[in-house]
C-alpha cells in the first residue's frame, strides 16, 4: 500500500564532518580526529527521513553544477525520491555544512548556502501541481524566507497540511505562522522565537502556548533526550524520549520531523505519530552522520516493540 505523498521545499547540503574531544569555543583551536562527508542539509535529511518512514517524496530545491551536486542528486534518487523540481543553480556552488562533533554527540554546524540560497518562488510555482497532491509539505528555513512563505501559502489554500521546521530560527510573520498545521522546533529555536527557554515541560508547554496564538494549529517542542511536547487544539501530550547510547545527534532532529510527517500525513493520531517521531529521532542519535542515521519504518516499529516487551 502506497505511503502519504509528502513535498519538501528545503536545501540540500553535502555535510563535513570532523569528530573533536570537545567543541571548541571562540578563538580555540581544537586538533580533531577522523573527518567523513556526508549528504546533509536538512530538507534532504528530512525527505530521506520521510522516505524511509514510508512517504512517497517529492523535492523541490537546488544545487550547484559540481561533483557535490551530481553526487547529492543521484544519493536523493536512490532513496527513491522524485528529484523532478531539484533544479542546477549554475553559477552557485553546491551548499555544505560545516560540522564538529564530540564525544557524547553533542555537535556545532556552519552552513554555507550556495545553491539554496538561489531557490525562487518561480521553483515552487514550477512544482505547484505536485505541492497540491501531497498529504503534507515539509518546510524549513534553510532557503530563502520568501520562498518558505511562498510555498506555504501555495499548500494552504490548496488545504494541504503545512509542518514547518523553523531551523535555523528567525523571526516569522503571522501569515507564515497562520499557514501552518503543524510547527516542530527544538529549545533553542523556542526561545529564539518566544523568548521562553524550554527548561522542563510546563516551560515548554507555555512557549508552544504563545507560538499557537499566532495561528498554527500545533505546535510541538523537542527537548533533546527528555522527549518531546505537543500543544494543540485537543491539549497537552508529553512524549517522553526513549534512553539511547547516543553516538551522534547530527540527523536527530530530521529523522524526528520526517517521520512525524509521514505518521499525520498516512492518518495516523498526532500523539502516536510523536511516539514514532520520538523513536526515529532517538535511533538516529546510534549512527554517525545525517542521512546515514535516519531509520526506517521497520526499524522503528522493531524499536518500539523491545520498549514495549522490556
Amino acid at each position: 500500500m502506497a505511503g502519504p505523498r509528502i513535498c519538501v521545499v528545503g536545501s540540500v547540503n553535502m555535510d563535513l564532518v570532523v569528530a573533536t574531544p570537545v567543541l571548541p569555543v571562540p578563538g580555540q583551536t581544537v586538533l580533531g580526529g577522523p573527518f567523513a562527508t556526508h549528504p546533509g542539509g536538512k530538507g534532504a535529511n528530512q525527505a530521506v527521513a520521510a522516505a524511509r518512514a514510508g512517504g512517497q517524496v517529492s523535492f523541490v530545491g537546488r544545487v550547484g553544477a559540481d561533483a557535490f551536486g551530481d553526487t547529492l542528486r543521484a544519493g536523493l534518487e536512490a532513496e527513491g525520491i522524485d528529484i523532478t523540481h531539484l533544479r542546477v543553480a549554475p553559477e552557485e556552488p553546491t551548499g555544505v555544512a560545516l560540522i564538529a562533533v564530540d564525544p557524547s554527540g553533542q555537535n556545532t554546524i556552519i552552513v554555507a548556502p550556495g545553491a539554496n540560497a538561489a531557490v525562487t518562488v518561480g521553483d515552487v510555482d514550477a512544482a505547484a501541481d505536485q505541492i497540491a497532491r501531497a498529504d503534507a509539505l515539509l518546510l524549513q528555513l534553510e532557503v530563502p524566507l520568501e520562498v518558505v512563505a511562498h510555498a506555504a501559502a501555495l499548500a494552504a489554500g490548496a488545504g494541504v497540511r503545512v509542518v514547518l521546521n523553523p531551523a535555523p530560527a528567525q523571526p516569522l510573520s503571522d501569515d507564515l505562522l497562520a499557514c501552518c498545521e503543524c510547527l516542530i522546533l527544538n529549545e533553542t529555536e523556542a526561545e529564539i522565537l518566544t523568548g521562553v527557554l524550554p527548561s522542563d515541560w510546563e516551560s515548554a508547554e507555555a512557549a508552544a502556548a504563545r507560538l499557537r496564538e499566532h495561528g498554527v494549529r500545533q505546535v510541538i517542542i523537542t527537548l533533546g533526550a527528555r522527549g518531546a511536547v505537543l500543544v494543540g487544539a485537543n491539549g497537552v501530550v508529553r512524549q517522553p524520549g526513549f534512553p539511547v547510547a547516543a553516538r551522534d545527534a547530527v540527523g536527530a532532529g530530521d529523522a524526528f520531523v520526517g517521520t512525524f510527517a509521514v505518521g499525520v500525513g498516512g492518518g495516523l493520531a498526532a500523539p502516536e505519530a510523536l511516539r514514532r517521531a520520538a523513536a526515529a529521532g532517538a535511533l538516529a542519535t546510534l549512527t554517525a552522520g545525517a542521512q546515514p542515521s535516519l531509520p526506517t519504518a521497520v526499524a522503528v516499529d522493531a524499536f518500539l516493540a523491545e520498549r514495549e516487551r522490556s
